[in-house]
């Protein structure tokens, strides 16, 4: 079709496990034998997929396998999955920056990627030497990329720095000038991964509302993050990857709900599996995790207005004089709803070397929907290090109905995800 600008055939892209050069000319011949031959790459046959919380058999490892999708002009595509997808691998490869071991991408137009922070500045080049550098790599002539230059640099608010060399920006900077450049010279699709993360928020809001703008004036953006919230937000279509593969793509909505209800870990005997931490330094870990009724029943269901416990045991390799506890709940689409952190306006926890046992007692306010836990420990005599943090568990359902069943939510859809009470007062002049 004459609309679609990018087009994935067969991606599929294989790694070696192992030390850097290990057995590789061996390989290399090999591969050429077998092509002199007229035959298949042998190691093509060979490869594992990239489930990394498992050991595996073999020295090669496939990032990502069999990838297709296409995506038509003025599309905006969210591109989800868990730490190890490939979903940054997948951009690399459509970005052009590494080539795949299999397949073929078919691109109309210019692209323009922002990967990691720093991407295709030169680090000795001041930010404007960059602009213009960026601009004729993409084939801009100096006059376009000069009358592009003042709202670059607008938006990016980095103008103090624009003629100090890159390599003096600190993240967010350089984050700030890369995404101002990569949307404002006007490439046809444009690629961005979760480097925004490092941004503020308000800088998140702005990109978001740039990629919406891009996107609006016909262009095509690939977006990749972990905040569900923004996929939602601004993307029309969605590819779910997981283990390298794509799990399924297709209408926003339904697929975040499928990452949801797949990728929550669902805990065996409250027990917390050694995987599942984002951070962990070590020096703590989560070992179990239980949401109970009041009366201290294991539930997976809870009822509109009802009060529930959790209780947490926590590892501790060693004593941590100031430790912050952290709890939150996130909604269906990775949202965070509620938090609740020990204690970060007091005294900080001393906690010594051991078992931590934790529990908790929290007020009916979850309004029905579905729900997940979130669990941190940090310590705050090392910067607010993060000693192990854990992220989506404990699936939870709050149900429509009250818990003796004479009592609905009064409404059809939940509006919010927490019921605040508050004094009202009213008066009828």
């Amino acid at each position: 079709m004459s609309n679609i600008v990018l087009k994935a055939e067969n991606i599929s892209k294989q790694y070696r496990l192992g030390q850097l050069g290990t057995g590789t000319i061996s390989h290399d011949l090999n591969r050429a034998w077998a092509k002199l031959r007229g035959k298949e790459d042998p190691y093509l046959k060979v490869g594992e997929a990239n489930d990394r919380s498992k050991a595996g058999g073999s020295d090669y490892v496939w990032s990502l396998k069999d990838i297709n999708f296409e995506v038509k002009q003025g599309e905006v595509l969210g591109i989800i999955g868990k730490n190890g997808a490939g979903k940054s691998t997948l951009l690399k490869i459509l970005s052009q920056v590494t080539t795949p071991t299999t397949g073929q991408v078919k691109v109309k137009g210019r692209i323009a990627s922002l990967l990691e922070v720093g991407t295709g500045f030169h680090p000795d080049l001041s930010g404007r030497e960059n602009i213009f550098l960026n601009g004729a790599i993409l084939g801009m002539s100096k006059a376009e990329i000069k009358s592009k230059l003042e709202e670059i640099v607008d938006f990016s608010g980095v103008a103090k720095y624009l003629d100090t060399p890159v390599k003096r920006y600190s993240s967010g900077m350089m984050v700030r000038l890369g995404f101002a450049v990569a949307a404002h010279l006007e490439p046809e699709i444009l690629i961005v991964d979760e480097v925004l993360a490092v941004g503020d928020a308000e800088f998140q809001k702005k990109c978001l509302g740039k990629m919406k703008d891009v996107s609006g004036q016909g262009r095509t953006v690939l977006f990749v993050s972990h905040n569900m919230s923004s996929i939602k937000s601004l993307c029309n279509k969605c590819l779910y990857l997981k283990y390298g593969e794509t799990k399924s793509i297709g209408d926003t909505s339904k697929i975040i709900e499928q990452y949801f209800n797949e990728e929550i870990a669902v805990l065996s005997n409250g027990l917390i599996p050694e995987n599942l931490s984002t951070h962990n330094t070590g020096d703590a870990k989560f070992k179990n995790f239980v949401v109970t009724n009041l009366a201290g029943t294991p539930v997976d269901t809870l009822y509109y207005e009802q009060g529930f416990n959790v209780e947490m045991e926590v590892a501790v390799g060693r004593d941590i004089e100031k430790a912050i506890l952290d709890f939150s709940i996130s909604t269906s689409d990775n949202r965070f709803s509620y938090t609740s952190t020990f204690d970060i306006k007091k005294d900080y926890l001393a906690v010594k070397k051991g078992k931590l046992i934790i529990k908790m007692k929290l007020k009916p306010v979850l309004l029905p929907g579905t729900y997940s836990f979130n669990l941190g420990i940090h310590d705050m005599s090392n910067t607010g290090l993060t000693l192990d943090f854990v992220e989506g568990i404990g699936l939870i359902t709050v149900l429509d109905l009250t818990e003796d069943g004479k009592e609905k939510y009064p409404l059809g859809v939940s509006l919010g995800n927490l019921r605040v009470d508050a004094d009202w007062e009213i008066r009828n002049i």
